[in-house]
């Protein structure tokens, strides 16, 4: 069986390509030395309401414009502009400009990542209303996670790709096998380019609301954009929600052998 998997070069001391220890960088050099990272300023950031439910609406992986964010957030235009401003200043969003427009989305996977593990360790916001209800069940079933298919959904694609032997679980990543990429590539899925992308190829990604592994990485990414593609997963109003169309349904259990998404 031939396997493709994420590789991690341990470097071997005492060469000259060997990484400082964190807080011994430019120790008998010019350099200067290095510190403990400071997570203060970035956790002051997310801790506010209004910014963190902006900085959740962005894990739907789009670009949104300003009005869209207040409004979710529940604040002014004005108060959301000098938010999204501290929110760029600080490294978490980018800015897009279209026009007289702007759009902000996060500033890349290592974001949605930190917001994701917050969310597992986090609890959940009290469903008070039918309407709050609605969109807990469609972010429970089908969700974005920044850029690829989070919910019982991505779990149970995960789960079957396990299952049928085209991923193997393994420490730092998952393992695909010649049936996995036979798999994806039926699904449109150009399995050497994304091995060729600048990120981790093939993660697990623990779902914050299943408590079990959904596909990340650039895998992950390549996976969902081909379901969008084909509308097997079409976006509905809910922010961040998707929906499973029949033919998708069809499709993933044909595919891939997903037998529980009805």
């Amino acid at each position: 069986m031939s396997v493709t998997h994420d590789r991690t070069h341990a470097a071997v001391p005492g060469t000259a390509g060997d990484a400082p220890e964190p807080g011994t960088a430019g120790i008998g050099g010019d350099a200067e030395i290095a510190g403990d990272a400071d997570i203060a300023p970035v956790a002051a950031l997310i801790a506010d309401g209004a910014r963190a439910a902006m900085l959740t609406a962005l894990l739907d992986g789009r670009a949104l414009a300003a009005g869209e964010l207040a409004r979710i957030a529940g604040v002014s235009a004005p108060t959301a502009s000098s938010h999204l401003a501290r929110l760029l200043d600080g490294g978490l969003v980018t800015v897009v400009k279209q026009g007289r427009h702007r759009y902000y989305r996060l500033a890349g996977p290592d974001v949605a990542r930190t917001l994701e593990v917050l969310a597992r360790i986090s609890g959940r916001v009290a469903v008070r209303s039918l309407r709050q209800s609605r969109q807990a069940r469609l972010l429970r079933e089908a969700r974005s996670c920044y850029d690829h298919l989070a919910g019982r959904a991505g779990v149970e694609l995960y789960d079957a790709l396990v299952r049928e032997g085209g991923l193997i679980e393994a420490d730092g990543g998952c393992l695909l096998t010649a049936s996995g990429a036979e798999a994806l590539t039926e699904l449109g899925v150009d399995v050497e380019r994304v091995r060729r992308a600048r990120r981790r190829f093939a993660p697990d990604c623990l779902d914050w609301l299943e408590r079990r592994p959904h596909l990340g990485g650039a895998l992950g990414a390549a996976v969902l954009d081909r379901l969008l593609a084909r509308e097997w997963l079409v976006r509905g109003t809910v922010p961040r929600a998707l929906r499973l169309t029949g033919a998708g349904r069809e499709g993933l259990e044909r595919i891939f052998g997903c037998k529980d998404l009805s």
